[in-house]
């Protein structure tokens, strides 16, 4: 108490703090002392009205949790939501959504795109995303004026796309922009090879010598269906995850997209290797990809985080929507209610996104010392009421549109569900212009 500044620079009044950690804990009149964008105290209420802040904020009917952190997605692919709906995996990708990025993607698309899926993260609660796209260098310029903090995934392909002409350009460039944003507060940069079945072996080798050079996160897509894993085995004798540790590209630092299929000794070599599994349960529900099998992975000790994946395949980017999701899907997989409850599943949207992406000493929880990003979400209406049990309503009956304010490092994003950072209306016409012009030039089937 003796560091408490006498004038902090927000005090935060909600009905119900939702910590994270301890896990389950809900402290009710309680409020959020912020100064220097960092929390510095939770006090009960009544003594944190005896400070004088620049600015209080009366919540008497919200829920206060961490900022919620989207650990994967594609940003600028909000603009090709619903464009190709009702194709499983590969068809979805090599017949209608390459061909649409072949014909649209750019600077300009990716702008806009990101922008976008900012405002509508914001709108759910996520102040922490997980980018991989073409031009990461317009959405980290994005995310720079709408204050989110991000971590972009600089994609790696063998073949030529918008971006670059192979893997020596996709790697200068990634590597060029991760030296422009080595020392940004809110904006890290990470090696993004897409999936072993469009990177090599010679590639993937490489960015393994380059990431422990650098000490640099991997994020990737793998083991996403199990048509990938059964062509690999024909293809080269080993699972995909088996290939990756094989090339030294498994360790605590590895981010494993989507994971569906997975087998005893996948789980043993993951736990083993301290790597990191994000779970998509929507994205990959549409696509019929297949199911993450998150129970026996947090029982083996790995650590889960939760995404989106991108608005073309789920289609929205609310992690509300993922919680629900990935709670009753785990309930349902292992035939037991009691499998994924409220409080883990809220634990992986936020710390457990954090950790994965190497955050969690920043952000993740409400606790004194860390970042100020935090989320207010609304209980007062008929939606959620009556609240029995607030964290339960968070996961079970809200779907983001609750989420009243957002802020950053204790900088206020969101206000009242007004977007501050962005301008909303003229985004909204660049979008209506985009639809246009996919529409013209692509099937919408």
């Amino acid at each position: 108490m003796s560091e408490l500044p006498e004038h902090p620079d927000s005090l935060l009044h909600p009905r119900w703090i939702i910590p994270v950690l301890p896990e389950g804990q809900i402290l009710e009149n309680h409020s959020v002392v912020i100064h220097q964008g960092r929390i510095v105290a939770l006090l009960p209420t009544h003594q944190a009205r005896t400070l004088s802040a620049s600015r209080e904020v009366e919540l008497p009917e919200h829920a206060m949790i961490p900022g919620l952190v989207n650990a994967h997605g594609h940003a600028a692919m909000s603009l090709l939501r619903g464009y190709a709906d009702d194709y499983p995996l590969m068809p979805w990708l090599q017949e209608h959504i390459w061909p649409a990025e072949q014909a649209h993607v750019s600077a300009e698309f990716v702008r806009d795109g990101s922008l976008l899926a900012m405002a509508e993260m914001l709108r759910a609660g996520t102040t922490t995303f997980s980018d991989m796209y073409f031009f990461p260098e317009e959405t980290a310029r994005v995310a720079q004026d709408t204050g989110l903090r991000c971590q972009l995934a600089f994609p790696v392909f063998d073949f030529p796309t918008a971006w670059g002409s192979g893997p020596e350009e996709y790697l200068r460039k990634g590597l060029a922009l991760r030296d422009d944003y080595k020392h940004h507060e809110r904006i890290s940069v990470v090696f993004g090879p897409h999936a072993p079945y469009t990177v090599g072996e010679e590639t993937l080798s490489r960015i393994a010598v380059l990431a422990a050079e650098l000490d640099l996160p991997v994020h990737i897509h793998l083991h996403e269906t199990r048509g990938e894993v059964l062509q690999a085995v024909e293809r080269c004798g080993e699972r995909p995850l088996d290939t990756l540790n094989r090339l030294g590209l498994l360790g605590p630092r590895t981010q494993c997209v989507h994971m569906t299929d997975l087998g005893d000794q996948d789980i043993a070599l993951l736990a083993a290797a301290g790597a990191q599994v994000i779970h998509c349960p929507q994205s990959n529900m549409k696509l019929a990809s297949g199911v993450c099998p998150v129970g026996q992975l947090q029982a083996a000790g790995v650590n889960v985080a939760l995404g989106t994946d991108g608005a073309a395949s789920n289609n929205d980017l609310s992690l509300f929507g993922e919680m629900h999701s990935a709670a009753l899907l785990a309930k349902l997989q292992r035939e037991d209610p009691a499998a994924l409850p409220a409080a883990k599943v809220l634990e992986m949207a936020t710390l457990g996104g954090a950790r994965a992406l190497g955050l969690d000493e920043r952000v993740g929880s409400i606790e004194p010392g860390k970042a100020a990003d935090l989320v207010a979400v609304d209980l007062s209406g008929p939606e959620t009421q009556p609240v029995h049990h607030p964290l339960s309503q968070l996961v079970y009956a809200c779907n983001g549109s609750q989420v009243s304010h957002c802020w950053v490092d204790g900088e206020l994003l969101l206000e009242e569900r007004r977007l501050l950072t962005l301008d909303w209306d003229a985004l909204q016409q660049r979008c209506r212009d985009w639809q246009q012009r996919i529409a013209a030039t692509g099937d919408r089937t």
